[in-house]
């Protein structure tokens, strides 16, 4: 009897509240430990915990056409930027570029090039004869006339106004992007062997396996050429794919968007004078934003300086399930972030930037888009996830797309050729916006617009998966 009781007490000490085991509990196997690169919280993130709750709307709209339509789904751990990428974020992207551009053509005999700026790559990646630490600024006040030269290059004089600016025209930003699911399909194993399970099909061991992937380089003329090649699967190239983005937003937009308003000061200096430094950048396609994040995870890498080789978790957009998920505070009872249907506080204040009422911009205090931040965050410690902007995701759009995922980290994701029909390269837009009525920045209400346009009322935020140390609240 006394035996049996010990094993009990023995195993009940082996095992930590709610069954979960205990790590280093002894025994033969003990495991190998891996070593990792200790990350810091990623800068202006907040870490959503692993959870669950009912995407989609609750209740039936029939003056909205809104059904009710809701799945249960669980999601793992992840960051989330409290705001939205702001104008003096961005501009930062945008002013590494260009000095990438400036160090490349310091080194060129066209612009009269000096070895001591030569740098290891140059901002496509390619090497380059290293000289200068590329991390040194450049010394602009001690620039020869042919350095000024090459400095000078990347403006851009307006031949009747005179006015002077960053050409949006060279703003070009090059980088790759690994398919991992893809690559990991049975249908593209590179070992014939590996994509039948099933043992009564005899293996064709010289079956060719087509595979698409994206490709983008410069021709002889300067101009960007993107394309989709699709060639028999040889190796694990196919499935590393590349782009050329221009990623200076589009100012042109304010116009554009507003048939007969004076939204001239928007399109001159929204994304470009300091009084506008920490409201969202608007003007970003869905691409620029892939960019972006691409840009940021690489930056984020020099900070831990990771060896090479080493696996860091990307910056990414969010998936609509997991921007849905952290708008609710990952609660199914309210349509807004702000745990309430109402739309003002008890003092009368409105809860977010969005439009009020017919013709009526500024009931919110704001006309446009507020500086983020500017309104209370949610229970998750999120800003402005109801209005201000709009924001993609990574979420392709499709009408039943709620019922095409699965209800673990649910996403449907399709990287659209250049010869697809444009209505195949729809992204699910989230939030709703400073233009918007109260109708369209509920947290369930899901919308879309082209991955290559660009709007003054759409932004975005950047996610970051957590690995392994997410617990549920």
């Amino acid at each position: 009897m006394k035996r049996v009781w010990f094993v009990l007490m023995a195993t009940a000490l082996l095992v930590s509240s709610c069954g979960r085991a205990l790590r280093n509990a002894g025994g033969e196997v003990t495991g190998v430990r891996s070593a990792a690169v200790n990350e810091p919280s990623p800068y202006g993130m907040t870490l959503i915990k692993r959870g669950t709750f009912e995407m989609g709307p609750a209740d039936k709209d029939s003056l909205w056409g809104m059904e009710a339509d809701r799945k249960g789904v669980s999601f793992d751990a992840f960051w989330m930027d409290q705001t939205e990428v702001t104008n003096a974020k961005y501009r930062q992207f945008v002013h590494w570029v260009r000095d990438s551009i400036i160090r490349e053509r310091l080194a060129d005999s066209e612009y009269g090039g000096n070895d001591l700026f030569k740098i290891t790559e140059d901002r496509f990646g390619e090497p380059v004869t290293p000289h200068l630490d590329w991390k040194r600024p450049i010394p602009w006040k001690r620039a020869t006339e042919d350095e000024q030269l090459a400095i000078e290059s990347v403006n851009y004089i307006h031949p009747v106004t005179g006015e002077k600016k960053l050409d949006p025209r060279q703003m070009y930003y090059k980088y790759e992007w690994y398919d991992h699911t893809s690559a990991a399909l049975r249908k593209y194993q590179l070992n014939p062997y590996a994509r039948v399970r099933n043992t009564d099909i005899t293996v064709n061991p010289n079956e060719v396996v087509m595979i698409s992937k994206d490709t983008a380089y410069f021709d002889e003329e300067g101009r960007v050429v993107t394309e989709t090649i699709t060639r028999p699967l040889s190796s694990e190239w196919d499935f590393l794919h590349t782009y050329i983005v221009n990623i200076y937003p589009d100012e042109n937009c304010w116009i554009n968007d507003f048939n007969n308003a004076y939204n001239e000061p928007y399109m001159r200096m929204y994304f470009t004078h300091p009084a506008y430094d920490d409201y969202p950048v608007v003007g970003v396609s869905h691409e620029q934003a892939l960019a972006f994040c691409a840009w940021r995870t690489n930056l984020f890498k020099e900070t831990l300086n990771a060896a090479a080789g080493q696996i860091i978790e990307p910056f990414r957009l969010p998936t609509e399930g997991e921007w849905e998920y952290a708008a609710r505070a990952g609660k199914n009872e309210y349509k807004y972030p702000w745990a309430s249907d109402a739309l003002q506080s008890g003092k009368g204040c409105f809860l977010g930037n969005f439009k009020p009422g017919d013709g009526d911009y500024t009931g919110d205090g704001h006309l446009i888009s507020s500086p983020v931040g500017s309104f209370s965050p949610n229970e998750f410690g999120l800003y402005d996830m109801a209005g201000n902007v709009a924001e993609w995701t990574s979420t392709s759009y499709s009408e039943s797309g709620l019922h095409q995922m699965s209800d673990m980290n649910p996403e449907l994701h399709y990287d659209a050729a250049k010869e697809d029909p444009y209505a195949m390269k729809k992204k699910v837009v989230r939030g709703g916006s400073w233009k918007d009525v109260s109708q369209f920045i509920r947290s369930d209400m899901r919308t879309f617009d082209y991955q290559n346009e660009t709007h003054s009322y759409i932004g975005f935020r950047c996610v970051r998966t957590q690995i392994g140390f997410g617990k549920k609240k």
